[in-house]
């Protein structure tokens, strides 16, 4: 089994400062597919509990990255961009399957890595801003932002995935320590 890619050495092309950007890409990558992979259309698209859907996080993912490293580039986004944000909870008729969510999510992360590859690092504290309020950040923000906000929705793809699956969820409480009183 390889280590994990934070472990693997560094990313062609990728400025040092963002690597740690480049390496959770990666990782989200190989985790999605690991845990989102096997699921048929019909488990790809339940709401156990209710929460959001496996599928809508791998497009949400795949339109995220998109979305944020448009900002990031200074460029405001187009109206396709906006109007699939309103699409990425739909599964589809017939719904979307496991390899489609994923060749969107492969092609969004390949598409990231190649335009963090074109971000000099002296451009990396330009300032930028966000959303129709116009919030502050910079490209580096924004760039890190990217990177933790998907990984922050393959974490909920696991959990979700292993929901389905009937597997165990593990936390701090789960695996038997005593919370402190």
């Amino acid at each position: 089994m390889s280590p994990e890619f934070w472990l693997r050495g560094p990313v062609d092309g990728v400025s040092p400062l963002l690597m740690p950007v480049a390496h959770a890409l990666l990782q989200a990558n190989a985790d999605l597919r690991s845990a989102a992979g096997e699921l048929s259309p019909a488990e790809l698209w339940q709401r156990p509990g209710g929460a959001a859907s496996i599928g809508f996080h791998l497009r949400h993912i795949a339109g995220s990255l998109d979305r944020l490293l448009t900002c990031a580039s200074g460029k405001a986004l187009p109206s396709e961009q906006l109007a699939a944000i309103a699409k990425e909870g739909d599964p589809g008729s017939p719904p979307a399957s496991a390899e489609e969510l994923l060749r969107a999510v492969d092609a969004a992360i390949d598409q990231a890595l190649s335009r963090i590859r074109g971000v000099r690092e002296e451009d990396l504290l330009v300032p930028r801003s966000v959303g129709r309020a116009r919030l502050p950040t910079n490209v580096l923000g924004l760039i890190f932002h990217a990177a933790e906000h998907t990984q922050r929705h393959t974490g909920q793809v696991i959990t979700t995935s292993k929901i389905l699956r009937g597997e165990a969820v593990t936390s701090m409480g789960a695996v038997g320590l005593e919370p402190t009183p």
